[in-house]
């Protein structure tokens, strides 16, 4: 959890119970005016009403191939991973919104469309990531691999989501400046928007545990009068 000025902001793990708690915990203690989640409108929608969530075939028309491939497979591993711990992904958002109707706060959607981040995903994504991230999960599948013991049910460490962040970084940096980096100032400057225009009031931001450090970082920057360019 990380403080700027008026602004807690919460970093989550979308299948971990830690963070449904916390997020609880969070909002209820300091009753925020607005509560912003790391959603978009389509998430939102595909996150109260899990029967419209379905990816089709025409998807590939409005984000690109690579894109469409990009998010099916994330999609995939994140129900496989909250079929395992019980959870399903994104319920520390849900929650969130649900106390926001509860308590009468405001939420506000800070993420980019989706869309557009997957476009410029299958636009931009370099064909030696693409080629070197197919690689590595057909060899994933063959072969075994030392097994690194991550606790599902919790927010992973400061330490392994840097060691994962770097990985990122070093091994598909189009990838990550697309995902990570031109998504923490998008979110950061829609932040930075609502912490002024309720100055007075306290605003709960919840977004992904390799997004907290950074945006943090970003508004800190933006406090200090730098301007924030993705």
């Amino acid at each position: 959890m990380q403080r700027v000025k008026n602004l807690i902001l919460i970093g989550t793990s979308h299948i971990a119970q830690q963070s449904v708690d916390e997020v609880k915990t969070a909002i209820l203690t300091h009753k925020p005016k607005v509560i912003a989640v790391e959603l978009d409108k389509k998430r939102l929608i595909a996150l109260l009403h899990p029967q419209q969530r379905k990816i089709h075939l025409s998807d590939i028309r409005k984000v690109g191939l690579k894109g469409f491939l990009f998010n099916l497979l994330g999609a995939w591993a994140e129900k496989k991973l909250g079929k395992m711990v019980g959870l399903a992904p994104g319920s520390e958002m849900k929650a969130a919104i649900t106390l926001a109707e509860e308590t009468g706060a405001l939420v506000a959607l800070i993420d980019q469309d989706i869309h557009i981040t997957l476009k410029k995903l299958s636009k931009e994504m370099k064909f030696s990531e693409k080629f070197r991230l197919t690689k590595e999960i057909l060899l994933s599948m063959i072969l075994p691999r030392k097994k690194i013991k991550i606790d599902l049910r919790k927010v992973p460490s400061e330490k392994l989501i840097a060691k994962l962040t770097q990985h990122m970084k070093k091994k598909y940096p189009s990838i990550y400046r697309i995902l990570v980096e031109e998504r923490n100032v998008f979110m950061a400057k829609a932040l930075y928007k609502i912490m002024n225009e309720y100055k007075e009031e306290k605003v709960v931001a919840i977004v992904g545990a390799g997004h907290e450090k950074e945006i943090a970082q970003l508004l800190k920057k933006r406090e200090n009068g730098e301007v924030l360019r993705s």
